[in-house]
């Protein structure tokens, strides 16, 4: 782990701090620019059913957005889409202003790089070869790696906190080692963009935090990062924004406390749900109530 104050003095947790934090000069940098990820108005369909229909949204560079929403609301097709390993039946995908149909799948690898939610693997491959298939968008018709290819993958290890594994087989990881690996990988190709379906599913809750952290160090760094994360709680505690999916519609979008309210959560999951500030972090906190509670 590294020196980090504990999660919960983090300066950052909160709207009020979120809306106060300095991106940086970062932003000013890429005022001109389009967003890193932009999606208008994109209809995917899966065995003749709409799974997305019209959903719109964009990530910027220096933003993490956050999707948020019941399981089947389309959060993991809607990452597929942006990273192009599944096709879109209207509207667009752009990645740093260009349709995504019009770049080949190499050129996307260099656009946005991908943390996936499964982290098993059947191959026991050094946990250093794994980051290393980051590179794979750089590296030569021949196969050949270059320094800079091992220096982007020494301080994609270094930075994920598993280069103390770097000759151990992925397979003897805990998942919540195997999932930093996965994101070494991701930083590995040094893209401007990352996609991140589900990246804290099935990990204990330090686990949990210390991945979202990362995630958070990479975007006040400048990268733009669109994460799908099931935990209402942790979105609203890392995120920038939220987009809050149900049936394959947005059916919210903005500040983590301008989505999770009442109304919109008991709209796309169904429940009652009461909202509060976190008292360790000021950062919304939502809870499920009983039908019996007041």
């Amino acid at each position: 782990m590294s020196g980090r104050e504990d999660a919960g003095d983090d300066p950052r947790d909160g709207d009020a701090s979120r809306d106060a934090r300095d991106h940086g000069d970062q932003d000013r940098d890429h005022d001109n620019e389009p967003p890193m990820i932009a999606v208008r108005d994109l209809v995917v369909s899966r065995g003749g059913e709409r799974v997305l229909d019209g959903v719109s949204l964009s990530v910027d560079r220096g933003e993490l957005v956050g999707l948020v929403g019941p399981n089947g609301a389309g959060k993991t097709t809607l990452v597929a889409a942006c990273n192009g390993t599944l096709g879109i039946d209207g509207g667009a995908v752009e990645l740093a202003g260009t349709d995504r149909r019009e770049l080949s799948q190499r050129e996307v690898a260099r656009r946005v790089a991908t943390v996936p939610q499964e982290t098993n693997t059947a191959f026991e491959f050094p946990v250093e070869s794994v980051v290393e298939m980051g590179r794979t968008a750089y590296v030569s018709r021949f196969g050949t790696t270059t320094e800079a290819d091992r220096e982007a993958v020494r301080r994609a290890m270094e930075r994920a906190e598993v280069a103390e594994f770097a000759d151990r087989s992925v397979t003897t990881l805990s998942g919540g080692e195997r999932q930093r690996v996965l994101f070494a990988r991701a930083l590995a190709a040094e893209t401007p963009g990352l996609l991140l379906d589900e990246p804290t599913a099935s990990l204990d809750i330090n686990h949990q935090i210390r991945t979202l952290e990362l995630v958070r160090e990479a975007v006040d760094d400048g990268k733009a990062a669109l994460a799908a994360i099931h935990d209402l709680n942790l979105a609203a505690r890392v995120c920038d924004r939220l987009v809050l999916l149900a049936g394959g519609e947005v059916r919210a979008s903005g500040t983590p406390r301008e989505v999770l309210s009442d109304d919109a959560l008991a709209e796309a999951f169904g429940v009652r749900a009461a909202v509060n500030d976190d008292p360790a972090v000021g950062s919304p906190m939502v809870t499920a109530l009983r039908e019996e509670d007041p």
